[in-house]
């Protein structure tokens, strides 16, 4: 009946959304609080449990989302974006433009949380889109397959390494199968599927991509080394505990945090493609103004989603859901996948998936001997399934590209299905293999 209930919920927002043409933000915060009334929750904490979603969701999302905007919008206006689009052209030719953006999504996503990642880069899709007059989501989603299948995959992000630390799995042994595991599933998830969807006209911000040659464009270099400046922090922090005898090791810490390293980028933006470049404070001001006004709406959708998965958890509809799913008769791998995918389309969060999961399969493992470390990628890969409209990942790709609810589902949906389906595929088979 809870599986049933939430099903009916989730319905009743793509009808509202897709049918009714009702903002999904009002949408969203309509049917978190049906959900909340027919799941039983008591009346007065509802509007609790909606408050500290949004407030969870925004809390974690904001800072990065608003900075990234401001950092993106700044590479596009000084035309720093369209040198990197450039170099990327003169390195791949348009031909294998889709394979740059592949690499590009890899190598950036392996340190950066989700969010970072997307925000930093959308203006070069965007870029490389409009200068070459290319199909925006033929190149855009190799780019982001790539940062899903690190998102879901590969320690160090949040989700596989809590589920390294449940399992009791082995982080480098988790990393190394997970590589083998993600490199196929992403050509195959990602240029290859992209060139189905070449059809789909999307109209994404212009915020992000500027149109007109910039005055004073800064250099190359100056160019990659602001718009990689996160990733460069972000490793270095990663890095920096177990450099041993170093000091300074709690103000690295800091310096780690995604919210504190996209703030030094912008400010090192400021400085590197602002000032230098001849731009006045108050036009660099200026620019980071319009950039949040263009990302406002998208912000307001995500916390909303955000509220509706705080129902689902607080009612313990995705506890009720795996702990049903814990008596079906299937392999341990393929059961923690499924229970991940779910949870995953009920409650549209990755993470909750991944470790609500965890904590119902964990007692299972040690029954069947079950290879902890590929537990890690079945489930991980589970968490990836189902991406539809209560999902915060699906909205930034929507309104970022600004595409239809339906060629949403056709284009990103299914690239996570894919993403899903083939890491489960390819954990199996190393299943039997090692």
């Amino acid at each position: 009946m809870t599986l049933a209930l939430v099903l009916l919920c989730i319905v009743g927002l793509v009808l509202l959304i897709a049918v009714g043409k009702i903002n999904a933000f009002s949408a969203f915060l309509l049917i978190s609080v049906v959900a909340g009334v027919v799941l039983g929750m008591p009346l007065t904490d509802i509007p609790k449990s909606i408050e500290k979603g949004i407030g969870d969701t925004l809390g974690s999302l904001v800072i990065i989302l608003c900075f990234g905007a401001m950092l993106g919008k700044l590479l596009a206006e000084s035309g720093a974006a369209e040198k990197l689009a450039a170099a990327l052209m003169r390195a791949f030719g348009p031909r294998y433009i889709q394979w740059a953006m592949v690499v590009a999504g890899f190598v950036i996503g392996i340190p950066l949380f989700y969010g970072i990642g997307f925000v930093l880069l959308v203006p070069l899709i965007f870029s490389v889109a409009y200068q070459y007059k290319l199909p925006t989501i033929y190149i855009g989603l190799p780019m982001l397959a790539a940062l899903s299948v690190t998102h879901g995959f590969l320690p160090p992000h949040p989700s596989p390494t809590a589920l390294v630390v449940q399992f009791e799995a082995n982080m480098g042994l988790t990393l190394v199968y997970g590589l083998a595991v993600a490199i196929p599933t992403i050509i195959i998830a990602g240029p290859l599927f992209a060139r189905t969807l070449k059809s789909i006209v999307a109209q994404p911000l212009q915020a992000f991509a500027a149109t007109t040659p910039a005055a004073n464009p800064p250099g190359t270099a100056n160019s990659f080394f602001t718009a990689l400046l996160p990733v460069l922090l972000l490793m270095l922090a990663a890095v920096y505990p177990f450099l041993t005898g170093l000091p300074f090791q709690r103000l690295m810490a800091l310096l780690g945090q995604p919210s504190v390293v996209m703030l030094l980028a912008v400010a090192y933006a400021t400085y590197s493609l602002g000032l230098k470049q001849g731009r006045s404070m108050p036009q660099i001001m200026g620019i980071y103004g319009d950039a949040v006004k263009d990302i406002s709406m998208i912000l307001l959708i995500i916390g909303a989603s955000g509220a509706l998965k705080q129902v689902l958890t607080d009612s313990g509809a995705s506890l009720a859901i795996a702990e049903q799913l814990q008596h079906v008769a299937l392999p341990p791998l393929v059961l923690g996948w499924l229970m991940a995918a779910i949870i995953r389309a009920c409650v549209g969060s990755a993470t909750v998936a991944g470790l609500t999961t965890a904590g119902l399969i964990a007692p299972l493992l040690v029954q069947t001997h079950t290879n902890p470390n590929l537990m890690v990628l079945a489930v991980g890969a589970g968490s990836l399934m189902f991406s539809h409209v209560n999902d915060s990942g699906f909205w930034l790709f929507k309104e970022y590209f600004n595409v239809s609810v339906k060629d949403t589902l056709r284009s990103w949906s299914v690239m996570e299905a894919l993403v899903g389906g083939l890491g489960l595929v390819g954990v199996l088979v190393l299943d039997a293999l090692v």
